[in-house]
């Protein structure tokens, strides 16, 4: 079983996100949204922040200098076509809403509340859906995907807290 590993930045810059549309994809043939991100590379497998930032800075130009308050939110775990994705998804804010084109896709501000009828991935809509009703929490929320028994596409949350192991 495969194993992909990535890691994606939702950017804010007061009520709006930078989203980007993509026409398409490897594995898809059609529109969807998502946000700023892509695989993590091999040296960057322990570090999936610098991945952000270097996915940041290649789609949209912000430097992470021109970035506040970036945290990981989330880590999203899927099996999907004998594939298991792990998804490092975080949350930051921007100071100003200049971004450069981007080969990978169109980037849109769109409003926070409105990102929810984008045509996301499941996974990432159930994420905002789970961000717009939980805005201030300050844990990593760990989401995993599964179905329930008539089999459509659900998510499991939970509060990732520091343990002990031994």
């Amino acid at each position: 079983m495969e194993i992909r590993q990535m890691a994606t930045a939702f950017l804010t810059n007061q009520d709006d996100v930078l989203m980007m549309k993509k026409a398409g994809s490897k594995l898809f043939q059609f529109e969807f949204w998502g946000g700023i991100g892509g695989h993590l590379e091999y040296e960057e497998l322990n570090n999936p922040m610098l991945a952000s930032y270097r996915e940041i800075e290649e789609e949209t130009g912000f430097k992470r200098k021109e970035i506040n308050n970036f945290k990981l939110k989330y880590i999203l775990i899927e099996n999907n076509d004998g594939e298991i994705r792990q998804q490092y998804v975080y949350f930051g804010e921007t100071k100003h809403r200049n971004f450069a084109p981007s080969d990978e896709g169109e980037l849109y501000w769109i409003p926070r509340n409105e990102i929810t009828s984008l045509h996301t991935s499941k996974i990432i809509n159930y994420t905002w859906i789970h961000y717009l009703e939980h805005p201030f929490i300050k844990d990593i929320v760990v989401g995993t995907t599964t179905r329930n028994k008539e089999q459509y596409s659900q998510i499991q949350w939970s509060i990732m807290k520091e343990t002990v192991a031994f």
